[in-house]
């Protein structure tokens, strides 16, 4: 029924397999090992745009959030007016839930076509092909190892024969752990990066989940090729290092992204002016903040305020404190520390 799918997903492995032929050995296990690392990072290659229109998606879901809220405290008694209310609201904002998930999507035909093939491989008698794989490149496939365990082998299958292959058994073990690890902190470092979003949204109880499904994945990985495993394993490591880069380059909304604060760009501002009126009310009452506390607040002050506060200040020049009760305790005790946004240094009130 899926042949074609096989097909497909084998006659790329042989294509990129006779490519790196050239440089590495062709019977080796780094020829055709390479050849699944070298597929998996083509076909994320290929959903980078996929992931940046779910990136998308996942913003306008959050800032729809609200009036969902809204929606769900209105309609809390009536289920079935309040899928059409939200589902209303999703198409009138162009937003899709579905979206989300069109990158775990399009790999999982890749993911069950590369499992059947390699199973196939280590099943195929001598002479027999597989798919697009020549009877030639079976051969070669089921001898290729690395360190010591076939590319066809599975945990399982190593523990089952008789003597036991004590390699085979350390390296896929080996496999199956790393491919757990990385898929759970794939799944945490995603639910890390969202703001605060509602308990109960179906999405975010499905993410909660996956946290703690990863450990169990070990479990199907035990019956997994070890080819399966290095798909698997560079498929997350890719996608640890692309949220990465996403999140911290375009940290979303209501998050502590790179340069922002807990309310955006000028939460650090928001925090210092809290701080400092804090701080002069307690010098008002005789109180003493602890030696060094009011630098360690300025530090974290200019570390949230960001670049575009300390552009923004320099255009207006000195500042003046822009709280007025900030202005009236100045005036009152002038040794205080005033804060200036143009210079983010420690002043002397006049």
């Amino acid at each position: 029924m899926l042949d074609w799918l096989y097909e497909i997903v084998s006659q790329l492995i042989v294509w990129i397999h006779t490519g790196l032929s050239t440089v590495v050995p062709k019977d080796s296990g780094w020829a055709w090992g390479g050849s699944i690392i070298l597929l998996t990072v083509l076909l994320r290659l290929l959903l980078v745009p996929l992931f940046v229109k779910q990136i998308h998606a996942s913003r306008k879901m959050q800032e729809l959030n609200p009036k969902v809220q809204a929606l769900r405290k209105k309609y809390k008694n009536d289920k079935q007016r309040l899928n059409q209310e939200v589902m209303k609201l999703y198409q009138e904002n162009g937003a899709n839930p579905l979206s989300g998930c069109l990158p775990l999507l399009v790999q999982m035909p890749i993911f069950i076509g590369l499992f059947q093939t390699l199973k196939r491989i280590s099943d195929a008698k001598p002479g027999q092909s597989v798919f697009a794989v020549s009877s030639d490149l079976v051969s070669s496939a089921q001898n290729a190892n690395i360190f010591g365990a076939h590319i066809p082998d599975t945990f399982l299958n190593a523990w089952g024969t008789d003597p036991k292959s004590w390699t085979a058994i350390v390296i896929t073990g080996i496999a199956v752990v790393i491919s757990s690890v990385t898929t759970f902190f794939t799944v945490r470092a995603s639910m890390k990066r969202q703001p605060v979003a509602d308990e109960a949204n179906p999405m975010m109880q499905a993410q909660k989940m996956m946290v703690f499904l990863a450990p169990l994945f070990g479990l199907f990985g035990l019956g997994f090729p070890l080819g399966v495993l290095m798909y698997w394993v560079t498929s997350n490591s890719w996608t640890l290092a692309q949220q990465h880069y996403i999140y911290k380059r375009y940290p979303p909304p209501g998050t502590d992204g790179a340069g922002r604060g807990d309310h955006g760009q000028d939460g650090g501002e928001d925090r210092l002016q809290d701080r400092r009126v804090e701080a002069l009310r307690l010098q008002g009452r005789g109180v003493q903040e602890r030696p060094g506390a009011l630098d360690r607040h300025q530090g974290e002050a200019e570390e949230g305020a960001g670049a575009d506060s300390r552009a923004r200040g320099q255009a207006e020049g000195r500042a003046q404190p822009a709280d007025p009760q900030v202005a009236q305790q100045a005036q009152r005790y002038p040794e205080a520390l005033v804060w200036t946004p143009s210079t983010c240094r420690r002043r002397r009130a006049r």
